[in-house]
């Protein structure tokens, strides 16, 4: 049987619904024989396991744990989903607090147990402050920290599919930018549909201006809507998605979505948000985002919004003052 890597592959959180279903994708998706399951919820995680078990694939050493040093030594690739799971009425940012110390956690983990790890995903709310976080604590370079963002972009073509009637296929290039949050920039000038570019299409009979803006809101507030409908935060589309970007870290088809990446330039500054980015084998590289005018001052506004919980975090106490963040991590 053909896998992209021998390499152990960590999932973090691994009793719960994003978790166990990452670890089913993983195996479906012949990422690796060597997979390891860790939570600490003992007694969920071990029937996660047995249910797996139950499925008869073949050519697997799946192993889970409860021991957090077991879980970790000899990883070289972790996806975590290890922090609390939003519920109704909670926005993303409301998980701040309790989640940013999961999050220093795990960065610290890693630092003691697998300092030379490959490539970590951190997929728990708000993604872009948990894998800031992460990436601070646990010393790796930015290329090697990445979150998941794409949900949001998924997001905005399916919205599109549902009001054009039209394939997925035929809708290309869906873009989302900055915070994975409530001040997410939705872009329309970087889609095409049928090969013609969004913004001809917006303000015509197609699809009036109005009912652009009352999609965007769709997007904005996609995840809102399912914990309405299933009664639960999502689970299947960022597990598969979240496993989708370690598959192009261990060498398989590139990442086809814009994903959360450590950005440091000219035009934005020590913070981790969704660019247009690349995962291979040598890690997350972005590069910088180009829109309208309006497009450019949404991804501005949602850039001082990130700046703003990350101050709330210094000022939790969970992370130092940026002059200090060199002392933890060298690489940042």
């Amino acid at each position: 049987m053909d896998f992209l890597t021998n390499e152990k592959l960590l999932i973090v959180g691994a009793a719960g619904m994003i978790g166990s279903n990452m670890a089913q994708t993983a195996m479906m998706m012949h990422l690796t024989p060597n997979i390891c399951l860790y939570d600490p919820y003992a007694p969920a995680l071990e029937g996660v396991a047995e249910e797996l078990y139950h499925c008869a694939m073949e050519g697997f050493n799946l192993t889970y744990t409860s021991d957090i040093k077991e879980a970790f030594t000899g990883a070289k690739y972790i996806v975590s989903s290890g922090g609390a799971a939003r519920k109704a009425g909670m926005t993303r940012e409301d998980l701040l607090k309790g989640n940013a110390q999961i999050a220093e956690d795990f960065g610290k983990n890693v630092r003691q147990y697998c300092p030379d790890v490959k490539f970590v995903v951190v997929i728990f709310n708000p993604a872009d402050i948990t894998g800031l976080i992460t990436l601070l604590y646990s010393g790796l370079k930015p290329s090697q920290v990445a979150t998941l963002a794409a949900l949001d972009s998924t997001r905005l073509q399916n919205e599109l599919v549902k009001y054009l009637h039209l394939p997925a296929d035929d809708i290309v290039n869906c873009r989302t930018y900055g915070g994975h949050g409530e001040q997410m920039a939705v872009f329309a000038s970087t889609t095409t549909v049928n090969g013609k570019p969004l913004s001809e299409i917006i303000g015509t009979k197609e699809l009036p201006a109005d009912a652009w803006e009352a999609l965007k809101t769709r997007v904005i507030q996609g995840g809102k809507k399912i914990i309405e409908l299933r009664g639960r935060s999502s689970f299947q589309s960022p597990a598969y998605l979240s496993i989708e970007m370690i598959a192009a870290a261990m060498g398989g088809k590139p990442f086809r979505w814009p994903a959360g990446t450590y950005v440091n330039d000219n035009r934005f500054q020590n913070i981790m948000m969704a660019m247009e980015t690349t995962i291979d084998k040598t890690g997350i590289h972005y590069r910088d985002v180009k829109g309208t005018a309006e497009e450019n001052a949404e991804l501005q506004q949602s850039y001082e919004h990130l700046c703003d919980m990350r101050h709330e975090v210094i000022e939790l106490g969970i992370m130092p003052p940026i002059k200090d963040w060199k002392e933890i991590n060298p690489n940042m």
